[in-house]
């Protein structure tokens, strides 16, 4: 199966490409999915999170307490370099595991992290979207209705922009709105079929 990883940093957009993909019948595979299946109640890595964070970890239901865990690991470069080394293989078996399962000409691997996890290993092209870092910043304050203090905080955890793009094969530039950004997409998904055929 062809594999297209597509990534970028917070606001930019992957939600709305992985939207356009999905409305040309094209299966995606989300990381963030991935990672809430492995934490949920009656997994081992839950466990492992409430010993190491405490109980106050999660919430009335047994569920983990999502966001305070995100303000406890970006506040704590040690804790998320922790945090990391438990969840990221199992995500990556979870995503394995989707991927091989998935129809069609080819497969969307939608994931935030995808260079720096190591996940653009497992896809035969990157996939970046991108935008300015101001509108990204207002985009996401927009969205998340959280301050832009917070929103550079986690972008400083993810790559640079510059870092991003060079690691990019393919760019969707989402400036321009949802209109321009399913043009690019479509163009994309031209290529995307035409490699898949070719591809042993």
């Amino acid at each position: 199966m062809f594999r297209v990883g597509l990534t970028g940093g917070i606001g930019s957009g992957k939600s709305a490409a992985a939207g356009c993909f999905r409305a040309l019948g094209i299966s995606v595979v989300d990381a963030d999915w991935a990672a809430r299946v492995v934490v949920q109640p009656g997994q081992p890595a839950l466990a492992e999170i409430a010993r190491h964070f405490g109980s106050a970890i999660l919430l009335e239901n047994g569920a983990l307490d999502r966001a305070g865990l995100r303000t406890r690991v970006f506040d704590d470069p040690a804790e998320r370099a922790w945090l990391e080394q438990l969840l990221h293989p199992l995500i990556r078996e979870e995503i394995i595991t989707a991927l091989t399962h998935s129809p069609g000409p080819y497969v969307i691997l939608e994931s935030p992290l995808l260079i720096e996890s190591g996940q653009d290993q497992l896809v035969h092209r990157v996939c970046v979207i991108d935008l300015p870092e101001p509108l990204q910043i207002a985009r996401a304050s927009a969205r998340d209705n959280c301050y832009g203090a917070h929103i550079r905080k986690v972008m400083a955890a993810q790559l640079s922009r510059e870092q991003r793009l060079e690691k990019a094969d393919d760019v969707l530039d989402n400036s321009s709105g949802l209109a321009a950004l399913q043009t690019q997409v479509e163009t994309l998904h031209n290529q995307y079929v035409k490699m898949a055929a070719a591809t042993p």
